[in-house]
């Protein structure tokens, strides 16, 4: 069953391009990772939320061994280099798809 995970970013303004950039270098990356259907970088309209990360996954499994996988941990190795976090909160959400067309 398809498996969708959206990860709502609130980031400071002042590393909104920084953050993007990050994004910008995994989009490629993203599209060699077994399972991943789709991978999307939002940018929030609202001043609540700056970014959604959005993936589509062809199962909770290959999401599962994604997050558990060298790949994943090397994409998020450079998180902890820089002073100051430019992610103040997150909210993880993940849902299996019901319906799609």
């Amino acid at each position: 069953m398809m498996y969708v995970v959206m990860n709502e970013l609130h980031v400071e303004k002042d590393q909104h391009e920084m953050v993007k950039g990050r994004f910008e270098k995994s989009k490629d990356r993203m599209k060699d990772v077994e399972g991943c259907v789709e991978f999307l970088f939002l940018e929030s309209e609202k001043e609540d939320v700056s970014f959604v990360v959005f993936t589509k996954w062809d199962s909770k499994e290959s999401y599962e061994n994604w997050l558990n996988s060298d790949a994943f941990r090397s994409a998020h190795k450079g998180q902890q280099s820089s002073d100051k976090k430019p992610t103040t909160n997150n909210n993880l959400r993940s849902f299996e798809v019901v319906f799609h067309t």
